[in-house]
């Protein structure tokens, strides 16, 4: 499912493609999308793929198209604090999007089939909090991932604010759906055939939303144990973030604070140029004339250039290094983790604020 909008060079590309076509419609989705890769979450050898606005499965691994996590982004309706289930977790893709919005005092958790994708998940989320500059533009809401059927969820866990399902439901199954839900939550899935959103009003009251037509892989149904006893899936505990925790979100908060007044004020925080300036020099060109079936080729040489022997060695030296001498992205500057690094504090200390990040 997908091919609803063109592919993208890029990640920001793409998501130009998918505002262009209106499945980005809010700020909040926006900059999610913006601050994780897709391609960040394919295997490197199908990385050219990941802008396209396709899905990708390989063996177990299964993501989406882009326009599909558009909208289901979109039809969520998050907001900070909120709690997240994702049914079907996969790659945590969409979990580590939904944990940019949710902020650190949301609840964000996943469940998903395949033992394999579930460790595939964990160690993209560990690479993203180590090494993602956007893990420090946001207040993130890490997520948590546990192995098994989503149709055997342990009937006394929480009910959630918000839950997704990124496979098929069969119509049987709705009304178990919908019993994950706190009152006022909001469900996605695909019910026969339609992405399909679903407001608890009331205790037995509900509106129901088609959104798109879809085509999804359904429910895998549970297996009984040798014992004849469903495999209960046991959610991860709604934990209270410790003391130490809080004041190091309360630390970077302060830091974050007056970062923002600095630049208010026209100081400080200068934005990086996104490419480095190439140094513009004339040079000769080549044109290429075609007459009926016989190509000429001349070289016409521009009046101002000058045609001494140290240009001419220089014109082809350049040809020789242009690979190295393209214009190449500047990685951007990291103004939270310079901040930290020049505060008189032990190093320990710097590195526990830092999340002992990599970069």
């Amino acid at each position: 499912m997908g091919g609803a909008v063109s592919a993208g060079e890029d990640n920001d590309e793409l998501i130009d493609n998918l505002k262009e076509a209106q499945y980005i419609r809010t700020d909040l989705v926006e900059q999610a999308f913006r601050a994780i890769d897709r391609a960040d979450y394919y295997l490197e050898e199908f990385k050219e793929n990941a802008y396209k606005d396709l899905a990708w499965k390989h063996g177990n691994i299964h993501l989406s198209a882009p326009c599909i996590y558009s909208e289901v982004m979109e039809a969520l309706d998050l907001q900070p604090g909120l709690s997240f289930l994702n049914l079907g977790s996969g790659t945590g893709y969409l979990s580590s999007m939904v944990g940019l919005i949710l902020g650190p005092f949301g609840v964000n958790h996943g469940v998903e089939l395949h033992s394999d994708v579930t460790e595939y998940a964990k160690q993209k989320l560990d690479v993203f909090i180590r090494t993602s500059d956007s893990f420090d533009k946001f207040d993130f809401c890490e997520p948590s991932f546990v192995t098994g059927n989503c149709l055997e969820i342990a009937p006394d866990c929480c009910q959630y604010d918000r839950v997704y399902c990124g496979a098929g439901v069969q119509k049987e199954h709705e009304e178990y759906m919908k019993n994950l839900l706190k009152v006022g939550g909001i469900l996605v899935m695909p019910l026969e055939e339609k992405l399909t959103k679903i407001t608890r009003t009331g205790p037995s009251a509900w509106e129901t939303k088609k959104i798109l037509a879809v085509s999804f892989a359904p429910l895998v149904q549970p297996c009984r144990s040798e014992s004849g006893q469903p495999r209960l899936v046991q959610l991860p505990p709604l934990a209270v973030r410790s003391l130490q925790d809080l004041a190091r979100l309360a630390i970077r908060g302060s830091i974050k604070k007056a970062m923002r007044q600095e630049a208010t004020r026209g100081g400080g925080l200068k934005s990086t140029p996104m490419f480095k300036r190439r140094r513009l020099r004339r040079r000769r060109m080549e044109t290429i004339v075609f007459l009926d079936k016989e190509v000429f080729a001349s070289r016409i040489s521009n009046p101002s250039d000058d045609t001494s022997y140290e240009d001419a060695e220089e014109d082809r030296r350049e040809v020789a290094e242009r690979t190295l001498r393209e214009a190449k992205p500047e990685p951007p500057v990291n103004f939270l983790r310079q901040r930290v690094l020049r505060l008189p504090l032990p190093d320990p200390l710097k590195y526990y604020l830092l999340y002992y990040r990599e970069k």
